[in-house]
């Protein structure tokens, strides 16, 4: 994966990431964070300064036996997931994984996407990359675990992760590798994301002869503490991670208005409403969606006045609002 080194937090290269689209190592940016050097000393340190500023909450975590090595995943028929989600405080998260340090498969404690503002207030002060100096919206989430696999997976928005405590392991893909990913069911999903169903540990190139060519595309990072990656949307990405104690700070934007809804909900609609027509009609549909959608934005609406255009015009906030409330109105019929 391509390398910047000696990259500063107050300094990111935001501009030519996003312009490049393609990830990125930031070697060292995150180094003179508080919880980095803490880490770097124990994860006994690490783990005192994120008690700092627990503030109580209780939260949602996942547990898995040991039998599952790591890995949250599926059962062997794919009908449910192979772990259960818990509630608790971040205290007791902590002395679980500090219990099984010096465990050679220890049960698996994994806390996911943790907000936090709300969950620990006060920690950003001291950990922080400032997105927000260079316009960027991006609450920072937090993600503790012992030695956890998250399974391949992609995400819509634009992604920074920070390696506070321990190593993880990045293994990253192209959009265009899908097929060769094998992707699991939309739901239910171990993460709330659709995962790759290889396991890239043990690959059965038998049952998966394509992820051989995902392969040949794949770019891998190794991320010490201080480290960061630049995930741009859509890509696909596995991490491991490699210490008993792990902490990752991550950033997700979306680069488009909020008021731009999420395209899952099309994707589940198309399912249900033009994968099982006839060929004919689906190779015709195609047509209309590359005309309408995936062609140029303007093509559709500018031989037509522009108080004619409606929703073939540019989306601002008020004609979204109007696109929603047509669209429940279809399905509520």
């Amino acid at each position: 994966m391509r390398t910047i080194h000696g990259c500063r937090a107050d300094a990111l290269p935001l501009d030519e990431l996003l312009a490049e689209g393609t990830p990125v190592l930031l070697k060292g940016v995150a180094r003179d964070w508080g919880l980095v050097r803490a880490g770097l000393d124990s994860s006994a340190e690490a783990m005192a300064h994120l008690r700092r500023f627990d503030a109580g909450r209780p939260l949602q975590y996942s547990y898995g036996d040991p039998s599952i090595g790591g890995r949250p995943f599926y059962n062997d028929d794919f009908t449910a997931l192979n772990f259960e989600v818990r509630r608790g405080g971040l205290d007791d998260v902590l002395r679980s994984i500090e219990d099984h340090l010096d465990d050679a498969v220890p049960p698996t404690y994994y806390v996911a996407s943790l907000a936090l503002a709300a969950a620990l207030p006060g920690f950003s002060d001291e950990n922080d990359l400032d997105l927000a100096a260079l316009g960027i919206g991006a609450p920072p989430s937090i993600w503790i675990g012992n030695r956890v696999v998250a399974s391949c997976h992609f995400d819509a928005p634009e992604n920074i992760a920070v390696c506070a405590v321990g190593q993880r392991r990045f293994t990253v893909f192209p959009p265009d590798q899908i097929d060769n990913l094998y992707p699991g069911p939309l739901d239910p999903t171990p993460g709330g994301q659709v995962v790759s169903l290889v396991d890239f540990d043990e690959p059965d190139f038998e049952r998966h002869p394509r992820f051989r060519d995902a392969l040949a595309m794949a770019q891998t990072a190794l991320l010490e503490p201080g480290d960061a990656i630049y995930i741009p949307g859509m890509w696909w990405h596995h991490v491991r991670s490699l210490a008993p104690f792990n902490v990752l700070v991550n950033y997700w934007w979306r680069r488009s208005p909020a008021y731009l809804a999420s395209p899952l909900p099309a994707l589940h609609h198309a399912l249900w409403t033009l994968r099982d027509l006839p060929e004919r009609e689906k190779r015709a549909w195609a047509g209309v969606f590359e005309y309408y959608v995936f062609g140029p934005g303007t093509r559709a609406g500018e031989h037509l006045p522009v108080q004619a255009r409606d929703i073939l015009g540019p989306i601002d906030e008020t004609l979204a609002r109007r696109i929603r409330a047509r669209l429940i109105g279809w399905l509520n019929r």
